[in-house]
């Protein structure tokens, strides 16, 4: 074995570079199934973003669907999700420039099928279901035509003929338009404000008339304190749903009217609806249920039986949304471990045979350079346990000297309803093989232990996820794993609000950085879109009537007790939190005079896609710790401003 070089942490040479987290990585998704065919999306940086779907057929090579100048994605609550569906080789999907649906069979040019509106984004589509004759396409629309923006399902001919027909309105949120295998009936989730999907949801089911109208309509299940995920069909027609009414999220069948648990656990099978179309089971031809399942922040997968729940052994602790797939005997999704980068995988039921079909990076790591993750169990806010991930510095060829301790990032994830796992990121490793130790925290009010958890966060964001992170940072300090004096908060939306409240709040931190985070958590109330306008009743309380506490939780009123410095990353085009809290912040900083520096990135939404800018942005925050911490980083890297330093 070779002997490792010692040098500073945070200077060392790394395998992973700012062009390995793009050019040579694309996002995976939405993977489906139609007869012997795979198909996903792949998101590419390399490519402005673009989001291609792509097949791969039982025989023969991966090929792309989508051509150039079209881009699969779609706009609804502004994060979209179920942006495509598949029958047979006829592809729908919505196209991010217009936001109409369009038509594609095999290679030929992609044909709109919804009505042009009167100006570009103001129809949306989602989620979408088609009938077995393939003549009807159910889905979400979303139309900003009105003062009020509104959420229908609607019915529409996939001959792009006649106008689409509104099938179930009347609350300020659908989703999961679902047929019964004979296509008689119509199930479909809905919620209203103030409530998010996670809080309260109602699922309903309705008889299909001739003209594709429903007749009959009732409430299965649901109501303002169980939230409801996933309904979906048996091939024999029976009803299954994912409800959390015991206080975890649990599979259930509804027959004759009654509901029965089919798996009762302390552990969560479903996930927080922030994009439309999550799976977490899916149903083999035989209508055995093969399901994914949380625990204490890792991933099974199993084949529910009739002596119960087995758990299919794989590599990895990490799924995305699954589908059955190659006569029915093995099951398609994105799968990751600690070591393994997300892929497509397919996996063997009941077995648990294993091939990977599509790589989301073409980053080789040694194993001696990657950190895996240790999970940690600390007092959080209130003495209550709170969960986290540690990652230790780790490289192949360096070492760091024997009298200095790593500095520390902590991480703050967005959401905040969301949580992080303990699946291979790649964007971690870049930081860990350069000397820094990480840790990334489950703070309470994330998702993944229950719902009692999930509501830590109850009128208590900006308190408790900050608390959860400044403890988890002390304890690693504590117990000497990472240098106190050089320890640093990061964060992206909803994790940029944590980070700013952690470096305005509290005083442990030497360096932070907020992407396109909330600074003004009152701003945000009065100026956001659709889906989340009413999300800061749960979170801190109702506006305005609780207008104090919006001023006490928003750092941008209190730049006077910041004592650090702090980088701002923000994309000019982001509608959910707009680049104004940025700017606003920039200037309490300025006048200050702390130390800062701010990049903006014109073109940008919520989450840069473009690789330029992701490279830009991830390098200029290493060189904002290195001239804070007093290192040199191993890579030359483009200079930035950072005034007052």
């Amino acid at each position: 074995m070779a002997t490792k070089r010692v040098a500073p942490y945070g200077a060392w040479k790394s395998p992973v570079t700012g062009e390995a987290l793009t050019r040579e990585t694309v996002g995976l998704a939405e993977v489906r199934t139609s007869v012997d065919d795979l198909y996903w999306i792949e998101t590419r940086p390399d490519q402005a973003g673009r989001s291609v779907i792509v097949r791969c057929p039982s025989q023969g090579a991966i090929v792309d669907v989508t051509p150039p100048g079209y881009n699969a994605r779609t706009l609804v609550h502004e994060y979209g999700g179920g942006a495509y569906t598949v029958a047979d080789e006829t592809v729908f999907f919505a196209n991010f420039e217009d936001q109409r649906i369009y038509r594609q069979k095999g290679e030929s040019r992609p044909i709109p099928i919804s009505p042009e509106p009167p100006r570009a984004r103001a129809l949306r589509y989602a989620d979408f279901e088609l009938t077995g004759d393939g003549r009807l396409l159910y889905c979400v629309r979303e139309s900003h035509l009105g003062r009020e923006v509104k959420n229908e399902i609607v019915c529409l001919r996939t001959d792009g003929s006649g106008e689409p027909q509104i099938v179930a309105g009347g609350h300020d949120f659908v989703s999961y338009p679902r047929l019964g295998p004979d296509g008689r009936q119509l199930v479909w989730t809905t919620w209203d404000h103030p409530q998010m999907p996670w809080d309260g949801t109602e699922l309903w089911i309705g008889e299909i008339t001739g003209e594709g109208r429903l007749e009959g309509v009732v409430k299965v299940a649901g109501g303002s304190e169980e939230s409801i995920y996933q309904p979906s069909w048996s091939p024999r027609g029976v009803l299954h749903f994912v409800s959390d009414r015991t206080g975890w999220w649990n599979l259930y069948r509804w027959r004759e009217g009654a509901c029965e648990a089919l798996a009762p656990m302390s552990a969560e099978f479903g996930r927080p609806q922030w994009g439309f179309a999550g799976t977490t089971y899916a149903f083999l031809p035989d209508g055995r249920p093969v399901c994914i399942w949380s625990s204490n922040g890792t991933d099974h997968l199993g084949v529910l039986e009739v002596s119960g729940l087995r758990e299919i052994e794989t590599p990895y602790a990490s799924f995305g949304r699954i589908a059955a797939w190659d006569s029915g005997d093995r099951v398609a999704l994105v799968a990751a471990s600690a070591t393994r980068a997300p892929a497509v995988v397919s996996i063997g039921v009941p077995g648990g045979e294993t091939r990977q079909i599509k790589r989301s990076d073409a980053t080789d790591l040694d194993p001696e350079s990657i950190s895996v993750p240790e999970a940690l169990e600390f007092s959080g806010a209130g003495g209550q346990t709170a969960h986290a991930f540690y990652y230790a510095p780790r490289n192949a060829d360096f070492v760091g000297p024997q009298d200095e301790r790593p500095p520390l990032i902590v991480m703050s994830h967005g959401g905040p309803t969301a949580a992080t796992s303990s699946a291979f990121q790649l964007g971690v490793q870049y930081w860990t093989s350069r000397g820094f130790a990480l840790v990334d925290v489950n703070y309470g009010g994330s998702t993944g232990y229950g719902r009692a958890y999930r509501e830590r966060l109850r009128g208590n964001w900006g308190v408790v996820d900050t608390e959860d992170c400044v403890r988890a940072a002390q304890q690693l300090a504590e117990l000497g794993r990472v240098d106190a004096a050089r320890m640093a908060i990061r964060g992206r939306s909803a994790g940029g609000y944590t980070t700013l409240c952690a470096l305005t709040f509290h005083d442990l931190f030497a360096a932070g950085a907020s992407y396109y985070g909330v600074a003004d958590a009152e701003a945000l109330a009065r100026d956001t879109h659709k889906f989340e306008s009413r999300y800061l009743d749960s979170l801190i309380g109702p506006y305005p009537e609780q207008r104090a506490r919006y001023r006490e939780r928003s750092p941008i009123h209190f730049a006077e007790r910041l004592s650090c410095p702090l980088l701002l990353l923000q994309g000019l085009e982001d509608e959910i939190v707009p680049p104004e809290q940025a700017e606003v912040m920039v200037e309490a900083l300025r006048k200050r005079g702390l130390p800062h520096a701010y990049l903006a990135f014109p073109g940008e939404q919520h989450g840069f896609r473009r690789a330029e800018n992701m490279v830009r942005a991830i390098e200029a925050e290493l060189l904002f710790y290195a001239r804070v911490f007093g290192f040199e980083p191993a890579d030359p890297i483009e200079p930035i401003e950072i005034e007052n330093l």
